[in-house]
């Protein structure tokens, strides 16, 4: 038996994610269902989170605070890892 479950999700980052699981022939409630079949099988999430050493705090820090970043743009950005 089947049970719908309502979540809320970013727009953006559903369909970004609904394209993956399409490749991978999966749907997205399959995909959750997996997820959710991991997390009971490893009693806890399947994958690493961590809280950033001191070093990446503070280089994240100054991003936001838009220090020591450079200006780019996408294309540019494309051509150089083209």
């Amino acid at each position: 038996m089947r049970q719908t479950t309502s979540i809320k999700l970013d727009p953006t980052v559903k369909q970004e994610a609904q394209e993956i699981f399409a490749t991978l022939g999966l749907t997205l409630g399959e995909a959750v269902n997996l997820f959710l079949h991991q997390v009971r099988l490893r009693k806890g999430i399947p994958f690493d989170i961590e809280i950033p050493n001191a070093k990446t705090q503070q280089i994240l820090q100054e991003i936001r605070e838009g220090k020591n970043v450079e200006a780019f743009s996408l294309d540019a950005l494309k051509r150089a890892h083209a």
